[in-house]
């Protein structure tokens, strides 16, 4: 089971790796119901909050998990629930769990399981069913498997790893061990159960089924690594390191300073090798740094080492000038990523867990060496002091942010869609301490504005969402927040405007259009819900602000006034979408 940001120190506890059994004995519980039965399996499996919205249809269920250990977080709309589950997951390594009822409950529910499949989340979806019984019949709020969008919103296929139905008491033994093997099995797993409310109630069948039990992470044959060794010999070559390497920071470390190489880090890999390190080139793709185009230009390496990132468009920018001179060594334990986002670049695909893999690399060939140069500077731009005028420059917030919240505390900072998205990635420094957090595959608006509260929830922490006005307006949690007392902070861009929507306009051609917001203040919208509000006008207000924020127990809402013409650094991004066909005429 993954661990939680390995750049930090594991969080909550482990999913064991011991045969688990569904709880159920005839002797001990004769009347419990699936429901139940379900929920003690989750306890089992490292569960420890559900997040969703009760309804008639889902009660059953809802009702076992409120008599079980489990925490239920009732929110105020199912993505957020679902967008939750999904942090959680992140900040703890616990599997996430989202619970909704039929028709419009589980539907708004897609769009955050879309993201955690996008993320490569442990995220399981119980929903109602409509009973077989009424099925076609107009039901209210009719929902069965044919109802359920399965496929289209990912690019390995369908929606979730498994879609699963139990309409009948007898059946369940064999959809709980698939769900158990999904969830204690390597890499992701988002999985949907479809179960009708008499199914909830039902008895559970007697018999206690064992999932197999998992033995060990998939790595290269030593075949494979004494290839690689002999390719890196004597050449040069760079690491680009990514998120599906964050369990491997510790062994990333030893290789590049044992080798020399430099490293570059997808923006969803920020922090899992130290940005203030000698040795780290910065940033690449949408928000990243203008030093990592600059080396690959003048030093374009014989090979580049890819450890655990799918090169999308968000990372790589589809862009010519990141491909070694003569291949890709790509490291993952997804066959599908190797040669798809390059598919005319030369790859050796590597199927292997990226810290196994760099532990037998450092095995085979201890004097390996880089002939790579040496980053010549910092990727990280530098911002003069406060100005006494105006909105807030975004650089300014972010210099604050890096001062009194990322290295003041151990907060998980995560980045909306957006501008905000380009300036948390640009101006942001993680060594460790602090753990980052962004939606770069699907990208939803919405995801860190109700993420956040997951994160909080599930692993204790401070978290901290930095975000457009527009993001929070589509949908927050602060309500949930406030329930539940979760350390949450939000931090809005405020620019009554959906800035990069109307930045991208203008770079393509467009003169741009329905791209404002009316002013809204945020932190009177906070206070009226429960949650402290704080609203920043000047720059030399931020200390204050942030601080407080950081002292405050419960929710807070930092409303920023920043100034809606300073340009978001989303570098390659808008040359991307010209290439792709999107232009006009000013």
């Amino acid at each position: 089971m993954a661990t939680p940001f390995v750049h930090s120190e594991s969080r909550g506890p482990a999913v064991s790796h011991d045969s688990t059994t569904l709880p159920v004995t005839r002797d001990a519980r004769p009347s419990v119901s699936i429901a139940e039965s379900l929920v003690d399996m989750l306890v089992g499996a490292g569960v420890t909050h559900a997040y969703g919205l009760i309804g008639g249809a889902i009660a059953p269920f809802a009702r076992a998990v409120e008599s079980s250990p489990i925490q239920i977080v009732h929110c105020r709309h199912e993505a957020g629930a679902a967008f939750a589950a999904t942090e959680a997951y992140f900040a703890t390594g616990r599997p996430g769990l989202v619970f909704a009822t039929t028709g419009p409950g589980v539907m708004n529910a897609l769009t955050g399981l879309a993201a955690a499949r996008w993320e490569g989340a442990k995220v399981l979806l119980v929903s109602a069913a409509t009973p077989a019984s009424n099925r076609g019949r107009w039901a209210f709020q009719e929902t069965g498997v044919d109802r359920v969008s399965d496929s289209g919103t990912f690019p390995r296929g369908g929606l979730f790893d498994e879609s699963l139905l139990v309409d009948d008491a007898s059946s369940f033994p064999v959809v709980a061990n698939r769900i158990l093997r999904g969830l204690r099995r390597a890499g992701p797993y988002v999985a949907h159960l479809q179960l009708p409310a008499s199914m909830q109630s039902a008895r559970a069948p007697t018999m206690t089924p064992r999932a197999p039990e998992a033995l060990g992470r998939a790595t290269c044959d030593q075949t494979a690594i004494d290839v690689v060794a002999h390719l890196l010999a004597g050449s040069s070559f760079v690491v680009w390191a990514g998120f599906g390497a964050r369990d491997a920071a510790p062994a990333l470390r030893r290789f590049a300073e044992r080798t020399g190489a430099p490293v570059m880090s997808s923006p969803r890999g920020k922090g899992i090798f130290p940005e203030s390190h000698p040795q780290y080139l910065g940033v690449t793709g949408f928000g990243g740094h203008s030093l990592v185009d600059e080396y690959m230009a003048a030093h374009r390496p014989d090979h580049v080492l890819v450890l655990g990132t799918r090169l999308g468009e968000m990372t790589s920018l589809w862009d010519s000038r990141m491909v070694a001179r003569k291949r890709l060594l790509h490291v993952d334990i997804a066959p599908d990523v190797f040669g798809a986002a390059f598919p005319d670049a030369p790859t050796l695909a590597l199927e292997s867990d990226v810290a196994l893999f760099l532990e037998a690399l450092m095995d085979r060939g201890p004097s390996l060496r880089s002939t790579a140069p040496a980053p010549a500077r910092t990727p990280f731009p530098v911002i003069a002091g406060p100005r006494a005028e105006g909105p807030v420059r975004p650089q300014a917030l972010m210099a604050a942010i890096q001062t009194h919240v990322v290295e003041a505390g151990d907060p998980i900072v995560l980045s909306e869609a957006g501008n905000a998205f380009a300036w948390a990635t640009h101006w942001l420094r993680f060594d460790g301490r602090a753990a980052y957090r962004t939606s770069l595959g699907f990208g939803s608006m919405g995801h860190a504005a109700t993420g956040v509260v997951g994160a909080a929830l599930s692993s204790g922490r401070k978290a901290l969402a930095i975000l457009g006005d527009g993001a929070m307006l589509m949908n927050s949690e602060v309500s949930t927040a406030v329930q539940h007392g979760a350390r949450a902070i939000w931090v809005v861009l405020n620019d009554s405007q959906y800035g990069m929507i109307r930045q991208g306009m203008e770079s393509v051609g467009y003169e741009p259009f329905a791209t404002a917001i009316p002013r809204t203040d945020f932190a009177r919208i906070a206070e009226a819900m429960g949650a402290r509000g704080l609203r920043v006008r000047r720059e030399s207000e931020l200390a204050g602000a942030l601080s407080a924020a950081m002292r405050e127990p419960g929710p807070v809402v930092v409303d920023v006034d920043v100034d809606p013409m300073e340009l978001a650094p989303s570098r390659k991004r808008n040359a991307s979408l010209l290439e792709q066909g999107v232009g006009g005429q000013r």
